[in-house]
């Protein structure tokens, strides 16, 4: 097998790309360094409009939570005599209902046995379906930036401890270990509410504790008392979100861990023969800083032979004089 590395990029036939590669990278790097410089932060790009109504932000997030409940009480109060089971007082069965439908814990021990309970019951999940796929798409967002701005964190700390020597703690450890603190904390007053209101022994609390943090509700065991569901309105709430946040700054700590791998070894890893003639774009034998740059991100995987392609067509786009470079008049043109 040849360890001849197959090309990164093609080079393209335009020759206004070899002016391209050989322009200073020295301006732009200086500009960008003292522009970071300036603000103690990288320049960020700004999101386009549509971008910025996509973001669910905790105030927006509380709102919707708000009208979601309250159009759910209101709904709950006009059927309630479609709903049997063990009931309490109707305000706080219908925010005991609330809670563990829009949670997806549905212990059944209050369930809907008329049509129209039934409707309002199917539309209820549909809307609280939509609502956490929207928390969770938004924390998918969340997800897929931190763990680029990881990478470049992991590339700038690898530098510092190589320098130092020191152990590495993180911020993302310290927010597992705040999120598993939480969890202990809601745990235990799950448990103490189980067993002071309900009445339940350890190992049942315990047990309820468990089935509803994770959702899965079997039943068996639920709040009954009208005290129980008043507490188990706010508990239920937090305590999913709280084991919710806990798994997610945990895959999140796992990413880091795996960037810190990715940017050591990319880090630490001498260049080959095969590397230049594989990020030699023009084939002239050497590698520029542009092209060792590109090279590089490549290896750390936050681009691709497609994302550059895009770019440098861009660029040439914008580029209106054809002259290698976008200068005031090409974008005043």
């Amino acid at each position: 097998m040849s360890n001849t590395r197959e090309p990164l990029l093609v080079p393209a036939n335009d020759p206004k790309d070899h002016h391209l590669k050989k322009c200073s990278s020295d301006t732009g790097a200086n500009y960008s360094l003292d522009r970071q410089r300036s603000t103690g932060k990288p320049p960020q790009p700004e999101l386009p409009p549509v971008a910025n109504l996509a973001i669910l932000t905790p105030q927006r997030a509380a709102m919707i939570l708000l009208i979601y409940i309250a159009v759910g009480l209101l709904c709950f109060i006009y059927v309630k005599h479609g709903f049997e089971g063990e009931r309490t007082v109707n305000i706080v069965d219908a925010l005991y209902f609330c809670a563990v439908t829009m949670t997806t814990v549905g212990y059944g021990d209050l369930v809907p046995h008329t049509s129209t309970a039934k409707l309002f019951t199917c539309a209820f999940v549909f809307l609280g379906f939509g609502l956490i796929g929207l928390i969770i798409g938004n924390a998918a967002n969340y997800f897929v930036e931190k763990q680029q701005r990881l990478l470049e964190k992991a590339l700038e700390e690898q530098q510092q401890l190589e320098q130092s020597g020191e152990a590495r703690i993180t911020s993302v450890q310290h927010k597992v270990l705040v999120a598993a603190g939480l969890v202990v904390i809601v745990l235990g007053a799950g448990i103490g509410i189980l067993m002071g209101v309900e009445g339940l022994g350890f190992v049942d609390s315990f047990y309820c504790v468990c089935v509803t943090v994770t959702t899965l509700g079997y039943g068996d065991r639920a709040f009954r008392t009208e005290g129980g569901r008043i507490c188990a309105v706010f508990w239920i709430l937090a305590s999913t979100a709280c084991v919710a946040q806990f798994m997610l700054y945990l895959a999140e700590l796992i990413t880091e861990e795996r960037q810190h791998a990715i940017a050591k070894w990319v880090l630490s890893r001498k260049v080959t023969i095969s590397d230049v003639e594989a990020a030699d774009i023009d084939k002239d034998g050497r590698l520029s800083a542009p092209e060792f740059v590109i090279y590089k991100l490549m290896e750390l995987g936050k681009i691709q032979d497609a994302d550059v392609k895009a770019i440098l067509d861009d660029f040439r786009e914008q580029d209106a004089d054809q002259s290698g470079s976008i200068t005031i008049s090409d974008v005043t043109s």
